[in-house]
């Protein structure tokens, strides 16, 4: 529905003009756009030669934070380092493997060399390559939101000694029922009644998307829509037919996301999971990563949050959260709290999934200023 002025039944004009239309941050930003004091590429793999694309902004001199954006398959932004004072942190965003600048990416060399050796144990690795790299020693701040919370949890957990804080948003601990709820639904029933609320999921908030999002499937295959999903992005494209199919499924999967990613979505723009380049490795990396419980140990993260216990943690999640749940927060908390490790601060939000949400960003942005500096934070369990 367009806000503007529609006529209702009795033939007056009603204005919409005045309802909230975003719910993004915008022109609240308390730090600048700017641009990266340095780039570059850094090959940390080879068969295939994966190389990530980084950029480096802030303080030369500064707090390291190493910025770990969502997915997996999504990719860094400029604006990504307005969350931080310039002048106090030094900031690295980084393309993972397969997607944004990063090469090979999905889109354009194939899932057949992109997703080779592209796994959450070489994820982790590739931060300590970047590190290394570019000259990072010590401890870091660890900055992660969706999967790059997950990221940062798995980063800390097997690094402690290079991690002064995780400040973490969107939770995200990726059990399958985590992501049926995002992804299955009420799909197995929706061809009968569509609108029935059999399942829980994210589809009860944004029916018409979800419409959109199942009718990719035959109704045969909806009884697991991610196995269906990753069946048609494994097909070896013979004509111009597979490819545009595999197309429609990367860009119904991506404008899923993209569009239950806000509180208050925007109807014409799906923005950068509209883009084709974009949504073909998005959507393929998620599905690869999905089907292989995100190549971790069942219940990985929580049974080894003991080795973060002494690491300051800094949550922040969207009350209104349809991509990850706030229940996802509660359970880590809870695991937290058994280790007597309750985190330093826990802002639940009046907003959705996306960082840009303003309550979200400012939130984000508040805690990074009133971080004590890496320096003098007590020595981890692991340099104990």
């Amino acid at each position: 529905m367009r806000l503007a002025a529609l006529t209702s039944d009795e033939g007056k004009m009603i204005d919409f003009s005045g309802l909230q239309t975003t719910s993004a941050i915008t022109n609240e930003w308390k730090y600048p756009a700017a641009m990266p004091n340095k780039s570059g590429m850094l090959q940390v793999d080879t068969a295939p030669d994966h190389t990530l694309y980084w950029e480096d902004y802030g303080n030369p001199a500064g707090e390291p934070v190493m910025f770990l954006h969502g997915g997996p398959g999504g990719a860094c932004a400029p604006v990504m380092a307005r969350f931080f004072d310039p002048a106090r942190y030094r900031v690295i965003l980084f393309d993972q493997r397969g997607c944004g600048k990063s090469t090979p990416t999905v889109a354009q060399a194939g899932p057949e060399v992109a997703l080779v050796r592209n796994t959450t144990d070489d994820l982790v690795e590739d931060i300590n390559a970047l590190r290394d790299a570019l000259g990072i020693t010590g401890r870091m701040h660890v900055f992660g939101g969706s999967w790059g919370s997950t990221l940062a949890l798995v980063y800390a957990i097997r690094h402690p000694e290079n991690v002064a804080t995780l400040i973490l948003r969107g939770i995200f601990i990726g059990s399958r029922d985590d992501l049926r709820y995002m992804y299955q639904g009420n799909a197995a029933t929706f061809a009968e009644s569509p609108f029935a609320l059999t399942e829980p999921g994210s589809y009860v908030a944004y029916p018409d998307e979800w419409k959109a999002f199942v009718e990719v499937i035959s109704t045969a295959g909806r009884g697991d829509m991610m196995a269906a999903y990753k069946a048609i992005f494994d097909l070896v494209p013979a004509s111009d037919a597979d490819r545009d199919r595999q197309l429609r499924a990367a860009l119904a999967w991506s404008v899923w996301e993209g569009t239950i990613s806000n509180l208050i979505p925007k109807d014409d723009d799906p923005g950068k999971f509209g883009d084709a380049e974009f949504a073909l490795s998005f959507a393929q990396i998620e599905a690869h990563f999905f089907a292989q419980h995100l190549f971790l140990a069942p219940d990985y993260i929580l049974g080894n949050v003991d080795r973060i216990a002494n690491i300051p943690i800094h949550i922040v999640h969207g009350r209104f959260d349809q991509v990850c749940p706030l229940t996802q927060a509660s359970r880590l908390i809870d695991a937290l709290a058994a280790v007597g490790a309750a985190p330093v601060s826990y802002v639940r939000t009046n907003a959705g999934h996306s960082a840009m949400e303003l309550q979200t960003a400012l939130a984000l942005t508040a805690i990074m200023d009133g971080l004590m500096p890496a320096g003098d934070l007590p020595a981890s369990k692991a340099e104990q």
